[in-house]
Formats: C-alpha cells, sequence, structure tokens
C-alpha cells in the first residue's frame, strides 16, 4: 500500500526519537511559542485521532499538545465543496481539476498533494478551520 519495505525502516530512528525531533523542529521554527497559531493537516481523522495517541500509549509515549487538533483535510473540501471525496485525495485532485502527484499512500507524495489541495482551496476564498474536537 505504502510502497515502504523493511529495508526502508531498519536501522532508522525509533518512534521516541521521531518523536523528540520533531519537537526540536517545532521549537526551532518557533511554532512552540503561543503567540503563533499553527495546525496539523491530515487527510482523515485516523493518524491523529487512532493512530498515533495508540501507538504512543503502547509505548509509554506522550502525545504532545499540537498533536491534538488538526485540519482533516477530507471535512474541509466537503465544506467547500459540497461533496465528501470516498476516495480521499484522488478524489480531492479530480474536483479540483488538480493532477495528482506520485503514488496515492506514500506519505511526501500524499503532503504535496494535500499542499496543492489546500492552495487552491485557499485561492478560491475557503478559510480552514481546526475540524477534530478538543481532546
Amino acid at each position: 500500500l505504502t510502497g515502504i519495505i523493511q529495508g526502508m525502516v531498519d536501522g532508522q530512528p525509533s518512534l521516541q526519537q521521531v518523536l523528540e525531533r520533531v519537537d526540536e523542529w517545532m521549537a526551532k521554527e518557533g511554532l512552540l511559542d503561543p503567540s503563533v497559531k499553527s495546525i496539523f493537516v491530515t487527510c482523515g481523522d485516523w493518524d491523529l485521532k487512532v493512530m498515533l495517541p495508540e501507538q504512543c500509549q503502547y509505548l509509554g509515549l506522550p502525545v504532545a499538545d499540537y498533536f491534538k487538533q488538526w485540519i482533516n483535510l477530507k471535512k474541509a473540501y466537503s465544506f467547500a465543496m459540497g461533496s465528501w471525496p470516498k476516495n480521499g485525495l484522488l478524489d480531492m485532485n479530480k474536483g479540483l481539476n488538480l493532477q495528482h502527484i506520485g503514488r496515492p499512500h506514500s506519505g511526501i507524495d500524499d503532503c504535496k498533494n494535500i499542499a496543492n489541495i489546500m492552495k487552491t482551496l485557499a485561492h478560491r476564498g475557503f478559510i480552514f478551520k481546526q475540524t477534530s474536537k478538543p481532546f
């Protein structure tokens, strides 16, 4: 599904190390400053609502507060366009007449598609708002 094979993850940082690096990056970029507004954008709620919290709980790791709110692009798209994108990014790209970039479910390609969809909706005047419910 993702194109990831075991050899790609062998010897790579653990989830704990990655989360520490994310926190360091957020601090370096000034995104932890309470006066700075930032939010993650996902294609669905599952990654931040279910997967990350469950994996962190399993490993005994805390979930940073900045992972507890997000914009679900599917919901934002449905508010903007009036229809639910059943096939996620593929449907959103099609509905906005955008070319799909790369391979579906490839993390970096999904990020590029999400950015293009957001950019297009923003150019059309859509105002993005948090879609997740506070924990």
